[in-house]
Formats: structure tokens, C-alpha cells, sequence
């Protein structure tokens, strides 16, 4: 489907349409078009640019899957001013914790009846923990419901083991991959420019580190998600170096499956009074870029945790075609403020996206289809009231 006359007129109005014209004829973006269009004024016609891509690989699909987040602890040595997740310890009635294997395990296989196809694991940098906690973890999950596959732990995480047990990034995931792990978040990117991470995160992995252990999972078969946090301190052009770091190792691997910029929160950190959350404009026009410049990237996520499920919503017209998930108990934003549900349904999904014009889809944790939704959910059965004496 072309693009209408009003769009193709306010990219010309705003000198973008020699950029147009690349995207249409299906050339790559240099860094220098891509922060031009971070810097666009008339964002119904980003938008128009980024859905045309959009639709051009998916159609009117909108994927989903059905998936729990455990947090196992939140315990953690790292010192980010960005996270509102992370505790010292575990003692002194600061929030902390730290789950035993009996409950974290059973936390997930307590939500064997939801249809769950997908467990997505993200714990603090615990000082004290074995490694044998998390083969075992990940081990006893795989060993009681095999089918659900296992995406487990940040980079970040992968390197402070490393480092801590005395073994290659290589050594790390493969050992959890025997137990059990299929693929990685892409949590722990942050933003990789070095001013920026000396500032928000510079006692964590470092952004060649992040890179390398997402390279070693590509080359062990694993596929990875991409994460781009933004709306603190970095300028666009870091956002397009950000960018241009992952396409770089797309090329190189081929093994990122989506890319989710995740807005800022600020409540409860170290910086979050100097910085107001994202704009719903400033969000929709970083989406929309990403679908632009990530050319080697088959999905683009709005993180309805993230964004709330209004705007990850919109977000469907401006070149996103994900919404993650039901999301079972989400911690980490809801610590960081976030005022969303802590799940939806997979019927508020389907509402969600069938009221912006889409088609559901629900996807494995590969983004294979696993049914199209063409037809609404049949009527939820009413709910039994208890007998009355």
C-alpha cells in the first residue's frame, strides 16, 4: 500500500523525503538519516513511514505469547541510579529477597493451568548464591514442564557469573543451556555509550561485554531479544549509536529476534526526580525510528508494561507488531512505579489489538505462529457464585 498524499507531503515539508525514498526502495539507513529522524517534527507522518514497513512484513498481524516473569531475587551488588528493583540484602526490612528453589520453582509451575508457553527469568546480582542455584533452577523447571521454554537472564547477569565463578562467558551459557535455557531477554543494555554508562551504570558489564555474550549465545544456537533504555540521559545521536551497535551484530549473527525500547521510569531511583518520564511522543517516535533503521530486525515490541496498554496500542500504527505478553507478575517496573495491571488476559490482548485495526497472533518464544486469531475469543463462561447455606 502506497503512502497517502498528506504523508508523503509533510516528509517533503520536513526535508525527509530522500530518506522516504531510501526506506521504500529498501536501502539501509546511515546513522546521520537516522537521528534526522529522531529529530522530525511531524510524527503522524514518521509513523505513516515506519507502519508502511511494518505492514510490508506482517501484514495486519499483532504478535503475543502467554508468558510468567519470575524474579527469583532482588538482591543485588550493582549500583544503577536508573533501578528501582535492586536491594542490598535480603535482612533488614529493606524489600528484599531471595526465593528458595522450592519457591521459585514452584511459583512458575503453579501457572502450569494458564496456558503458559514461556518463562521469562530475571534476577538481582546476588553476592552469595552458588552457582549450582541457578543450573538447579533452571534444571528443575525444564525436568518438570520440558515443553515450556526457558528465557533466562541478562547479560549483565552472564557476566557477574562469569567473573564470580571463575569461567568463560562461553562456560556460563552453556552450562545453563544443558539445564535448560533456550533463550535470553535483552535486558542490561541500557544505552552502550560510555558517557552514559559512566554516569547511570559504571559498575555493571559494559556494552562490548553485553555484545560479546549475546554473540556467544548466537553462535551456542540460542536466538536473544535487543533492549534499548531511553528518555534519562542520553542524547538521540546515543540512541542511534545504541542502535547502530545491534544492527552491527544483526549482520554479523542474525540471532536477535526483536527489538524493545523500554522507557524510562522515575519513581523510586537515584535520578529519577531530574528526569520526567518518556512522552507518549518522544515513545512513538523512537518505535517508529527503530522500525526504520533496524532494517535487519524482523519485530519491533511496545512493552506494554512499559509504555502502558494505551500507548502500546498506538504504538501498533507506528511500526510495532509485538506487545509481549500476559506478563504474569511483572516486578521490575511495578517497583520502578509503573501503575499497569500486573497481567492481562489473553482476551484483553486480543481487545487491544483488535481495536487498533489488527490481527492477534499468538507466537512461541521463537515468533512461530501458533494460531492467527481471525474470529474473537468465544464468551468467557459466566462465573459460578458459591452455594449459600
Amino acid at each position: 500500500m502506497p503512502l497517502s498524499t498528506l504523508a508523503n507531503r509533510a516528509l517533503e515539508r520536513d526535508g525527509l523525503g530522500p530518506i522516504r525514498d531510501k526506506v521504500l526502495a529498501g536501502a539501509r539507513l546511515s546513522d546521520a538519516e537516522g537521528l534526522q529522524l529522531l529529530e522530525a517534527k511531524d510524527l503522524a507522518a514518521l509513523g505513516a513511514l515506519a507502519n508502511h514497513v511494518r505492514e510490508a512484513r506482517h501484514g495486519q498481524l499483532a504478535f503475543y505469547n502467554r508468558n510468567v516473569h519470575l524474579n527469583p531475587t532482588n538482591v543485588c551488588v550493582a549500583t544503577c541510579k536508573f533501578c528501582s528493583f535492586a536491594r542490598k540484602d535480603d535482612q533488614h526490612a529493606s524489600e528484599g529477597y531471595t526465593m528458595s528453589l522450592d519457591e521459585a520453582v514452584e511459583k512458575v509451575l503453579s501457572k502450569r493451568d494458564y496456558g503458559i508457553t514461556e518463562v521469562h527469568i530475571v534476577a538481582g546480582l546476588h553476592p552469595t548464591l552458588p552457582w549450582d542455584y541457578y543450573t538447579s533452577l533452571l534444571g528443575r523447571i525444564h525436568a518438570a514442564w520440558p515443553e515450556l521454554t526457558i528465557k533466562a537472564f541478562t547479560a549483565i547477569e552472564y557476566h557477574y557469573w562469569a567473573e564470580k565463578f571463575g569461567k568463560t562467558y562461553e562456560q556460563v551459557l552453556s552450562e545453563l543451556q544443558a539445564a535448560g535455557l533456550r533463550t535470553l531477554p535483552g535486558g542490561g543494555a541500557e544505552i552502550f555509550a560510555p558517557r552514559v554508562r559512566r554516569k547511570i551504570c559504571d559498575d555493571k558489564a559494559t556494552a562490548e561485554q553485553w555484545l560479546e555474550i549475546h554473540r556467544t549465545a548466537h553462535r551456542l544456537g540460542m536466538k536473544s531479544n535487543a533492549t534499548m533504555l531511553y528518555g534519562h540521559i542520553e542524547r538521540l545521536d546515543e540512541r542511534i549509536d545504541h542502535m547502530r551497535r545491534l544492527r552491527e551484530l544483526q549482520d554479523e549473527t542474525g540471532g536477535f529476534q526483536v527489538f524493545i525500547p523500554l522507557a524510562f521510569h522515575p519513581e523510586h531511583n537515584m535520578i529519577g526526580k531530574a528526569f520526567p518520564k518518556p512522552t507518549g511522543y518522544d515513545s512513538l517516535r523512537t518505535l517508529a525510528v527503530a522500525r526504520l533503521y533496524l532494517d535487519n530486525f524482523d519485530h519491533v515490541k511496545a512493552y506494554w508494561v512499559s509504555l502502558g496498554e494505551r500507548l502500546a496500542q498506538v504504538a501498533l500504527g507506528f511500526g510495532v507488531d509485538d506487545l509481549d505478553g500476559t506478563v504474569l507478575e511483572e516486578r521490575i517496573y511495578h517497583m520502578a512505579g509503573s501503575t499497569v495491571p500486573q497481567a492481562l488476559s489473553e482476551r484483553s490482548l486480543h481487545d487491544l489489538i483488535r481495536a487498533a485495526g489488527r490481527v492477534p497472533a499468538e507466537r512461541d518464544s521463537n515468533y512461530h505462529v501458533l494460531k492467527v486469531h481471525e474470529q474473537p475469543l468465544p464468551p468467557a463462561p459466566p462465573a459460578r457464585l458459591p452455594a449459600t447455606a
